[in-house]
């Protein structure tokens, strides 16, 4: 029963981490509908689906990745050229996230992480983004941001801190509204997503130092890095070309039915009680 869960919680963060509906809320739900102990599957086994997702996406972009290690040097310099100034836009986007994380992670860590809270958040990500997709024109190509509207792009990322705003989905409704065709503010906000990824794996790892491996079976470790990393893969590959030429909303329309299920469900154990 363990190997089965670890393996649906892995396929479940691959799965969400890059669509706009919420890794993060979706484990907390997940857990909460099937009763899996959260200190079953707590801190090392986040680190584990972290690294998986993390070694999807460097796969799936790997082209792009060593060319923006390459860029490293100019784009601190200043340099002109695509990857250093990509560079430099995903910096800008990548500050937000670092001032709201080292000041607000215990508050969200310990105060948020409730089924009731994704339930609200999930809505408020549903109408997200559906307000891009009707006010935004999307002519545009993320290239041509700037470090301003980069910046902003990543106030949303830091938003979705919060479970059940989405990373993806917090990121692609700003972009939308700032004109961004879809497929390209997707490559965009997943290259920007890579840091914030790669940090939140360092801090986990570090807590995990602290805190020890619980006697966690490394099997159960490896079932969530692996799965979902794979899937992680294919989800990306999927969204991508789903992004060429279909709209966002069949996602909002899906938040806003989880966020109704989560509240009956929600309703039915007061009910209990």
């Amino acid at each position: 029963m363990d190997l089965f869960a670890a393996a649906l919680l892995g396929v479940v963060q691959g799965l969400t981490e890059f669509l706009p509906v919420s890794s993060s809320g979706h484990l907390i739900l997940a857990r909460a509908f099937f009763g899996w102990d959260s200190g079953r599957f707590g801190l090392p086994f986040d680190v584990a689906c972290h690294v998986g997702t993390l070694l999807a996406v460097v796969a799936f972009f790997r082209a792009d990745v060593a060319k923006l290690i390459v860029a490293a040097p100019g784009a601190l310099t200043g340099r002109d050229g695509e990857y250093e100034r990509l560079g430099r836009l995903i910096i800008a986007g990548t500050i937000p996230i670092v001032i709201v994380g080292g000041l607000f992670a215990d508050v969200i860590e310990t105060r948020l992480r409730s089924p009731l809270v994704v339930a609200i958040t999930l809505t408020i990500g549903a109408i997200g983004l559906l307000l891009a997709e009707r006010i935004g024109r999307k002519t545009r190509e993320a290239r041509s941001l700037g470090y301003g509207e980069a910046f902003l792009i990543g106030v949303a990322q830091a938003s979705a801190l919060a479970p059940g705003i989405s990373r993806s989905g917090a990121t692609l409704t700003v972009s939308m509204l700032l004109d961004v065709q879809r497929a390209s503010a997707a490559r965009f906000v997943f290259l920007m997503s890579l840091p914030a990824i790669i940090a939140a794996a360092a801090k986990e790892a570090l807590d995990l130092t602290e805190v020890g491996m619980a006697a966690l079976p490394v099997t159960l470790l490896a079932v969530g890095l692996v799965t979902s990393a794979l899937v992680g893969y294919l989800t990306v590959k999927f969204f991508l070309q789903y992004l060429a030429g279909h709209s966002l909303a069949v996602f909002a329309y899906y938040r806003f039915a989880l966020a109704a299920v989560t509240l009956l469900w929600l309703a039915m154990r007061s009910g209990e009680l």
